[in-house]
């Protein structure tokens, strides 16, 4: 794994949370509405909320998805634009980073 040992773990955590944290807005979003229609107003309301948040919940996932597969084949911490390498301190602070500070 090229010394990114402690990161893929991280990341496999987070992507864990990020997963139930999903799966519980989903099911939450499953729920049938109330019958009552001022109740149904605020369901509906909840519900565009929590959608929200799960696509950003979703956005991340993909982009761990997408660096634990960069890990797995050895082009993590290379720039996808320029190839360079991304600085560490830059992948400490955004692990999910493709792009090296010059071409971001």
């Amino acid at each position: 794994m090229s010394g990114y040992e402690e990161l893929a773990d991280a990341l496999r955590t987070r992507l864990a949370e990020l997963l139930g944290r999903s799966q519980e807005i989903g099911e939450e979003l499953r729920q049938p509405l109330d019958a009552d229609f001022e109740e149904q107003a605020i369901d509906l309301a909840d519900d565009q909320a929590l959608a929200g948040i799960d696509d950003v919940l979703r956005h991340e996932i993909s982009d761990i998805r997408s660096a634990l597969l960069r890990i797995e084949n050895g082009t993590y911490g290379s720039c996808a634009v320029c190839g360079n390498d991304i600085a560490a301190n830059r992948l400490k602070a955004l692990p999910t980073a493709t792009r090296c500070i010059n071409c971001a």
